[in-house]
């Protein structure tokens, strides 16, 4: 992945805006909307194309003269903010315009232009008001920071639009770095630095290979190595142009507004297509005892190092779709274990590793799709994996009851159900018609309401006649709380 180093700082409009919208008026008149204004684009993680449309009345140019234009685009990134109208020169271009809303390109004549941000059908109610000197060329005035605050405050910011031609085997992306609670971050994919230390308020372009990326956000660091606050799958098109807002408050909590931190991506020019991908979520459990610790592979990149035999990750976030997935022994990447393609839809999946190396069990991945809904008030819901090579189908009872839980599971076969919160003792059992085999282990477990549990059944039943001593477990798992 090739990175420019040209960091694009946003500009402000040279004008004065008022730090909130009660009770502020405006000096100029009144502005009219027009029933055919553009209506903006909305979507916290759609892709909005940038057809040109003409802004507002303009005389017809005669054989002799042509009027010069500058395409301009409005972006409402306050997170505090309404919904807002944009004026132009008095008149009313966009109306009622939401938070993280992009609007098409407006054809604007070039110039000085009267720019003024309104309350939504309040024209008297004055966010800011100013004049910016637009040229023929594309910009995007994006409103930003806190209304009413005295630090990172309202203002419109405006970035001039590289959107010329680019490779076809290329995309050119721009970060925007518009959430005011948030610091410097970095942007990395793939362990790699895509952008590199973008403050609030600057804006940084790239241009990287036509791929599918998972974007990472953390904090800035001399070696990019922050904690991810935020990872979003993109697919990026060869020979189109981007933007990618991170707007939003880290703690909403904490915030003037309830708006939580994300990205927004835009279609610039060019190919078109791609953007933003919703994501799959994804853990990897390695419960195959007899393999040695392992690394993880998606796409050909590594997601997971040195994992010990028992343990379970947390959900990664992962671009839905067909991903390659490679696992091998860890830090060996040239002894690969198993690698193979798996279609990953929107959704939550455990990819549990299972079986043999060495014995009568095949090693092989178990893809699980993980319902992770609310199972209802004072409800739990329990999955049973059985991932113990060497035993045979079992039944799952209650101790107190007698009942069965699980009914005849069988090695890389799961089964659910359903119980009231409480505290069980629950009992593993060869499989029989009335089951009533021989206990072959219990485990208490403790099951809150409103809540999702995996139990993987792993490890060996005899692991005396093993080559590895790894006994016979249940390991439970709270895979989701509501």
């Amino acid at each position: 992945m090739t990175r420019k180093t040209r960091r694009d700082m946003l500009a402000a409009l040279g004008a004065t805006a008022t730090l909130g919208l009660a009770g502020c008026s405006s000096d100029g008149e009144d502005g009219a909307a027009d029933e055919d204004s553009p209506t903006p684009t909305e979507g916290t993680d759609g892709m909005t194309e940038t057809p040109t449309e003409r802004m507002g009345e303009t005389d017809t140019p005669t054989a002799t003269e042509t009027m010069e234009t500058a395409n301009v685009r409005v972006a409402h990134f306050s997170p505090n903010a309404p919904n807002v109208d944009v004026y132009v020169d008095d008149e009313a271009v966009l109306e009622d315009v939401p938070f993280r809303a992009v609007s098409d390109y407006l054809a604007v004549p070039v110039g000085d232009r009267s720019i003024r941000i309104t309350a939504a059908g309040d024209p008297d109610t004055v966010a800011f008001e100013g004049e910016v000197t637009v040229e023929a060329a594309d910009y995007t005035v994006a409103a930003i920071g806190n209304l009413g605050g005295d630090e990172n405050a309202f203002e419109p910011l405006v970035l001039e639009d590289d959107n010329s031609d680019v490779a076809d085997d290329t995309a050119r992306v721009r970060l925007v770095h518009a959430a005011p609670d948030a610091p410097a971050v970095d942007v990395t994919a793939g362990g790699s630095a895509v952008f590199d230390g973008a403050a609030y308020g600057e804006a940084a372009t790239i241009e990287v290979p036509a791929d599918t990326y998972t974007l990472q956000v953390r904090p800035d660091t001399d070696a990019n190595d922050g904690d991810v606050v935020g990872a979003f799958p993109a697919e990026f098109a060869g020979g189109t142009v981007y933007t990618v807002f991170a707007a939003g408050y880290l703690s909403p909590e904490d915030a003037p507004g309830d708006a939580p931190f994300d990205l927004t991506a835009t279609v610039d020019s060019g190919a078109g297509g791609g953007g933003l991908v919703d994501p799959a979520n994804v853990r990897v459990g390695h419960f195959s005892p007899d393999a040695p610790n392992v690394d993880v592979y998606v796409d050909g990149d590594a997601v997971l190092t040195d994992i010990p035999f028992r343990a379970l990750s947390d959900y990664l976030t992962i671009p839905s779709g067909t991903r390659t997935v490679e696992i091998t022994a860890a830090g060996d990447p040239d002894t690969s274990v198993f690698e193979g393609d798996f279609d990953l839809a929107a959704a939550d999946y455990t990819v549990a590793a299972i079986g043999e190396l060495e014995g009568d069990a095949e090693f092989r991945p178990l893809v699980l799709e993980d319902d992770t809904s609310d199972p209802g008030d004072g409800q739990s819901r329990v999955r049973l994996v059985h991932a113990a090579p060497d035993a045979p189908a079992v039944d799952v009872t209650v101790n107190a009851t007698g009942d069965a839980l699980y009914d005849g599971v069988a090695f890389g076969e799961t089964a659910t159900g359903t119980v009231e919160a409480n505290d069980y003792t629950l009992e593993v059992r060869g499989d029989t018609e009335s089951n009533d085999g021989d206990v072959v282990a219990d485990y208490d477990v403790s099951l809150d309401g409103n809540a999702v549990y995996t139990a993987f059944a792993v490890g060996y039943l005899s692991p005396d006649d093993e080559a590895v001593d790894e006994p016979f477990d249940l390991q439970v798992a709270r895979d989701a709380a509501y």
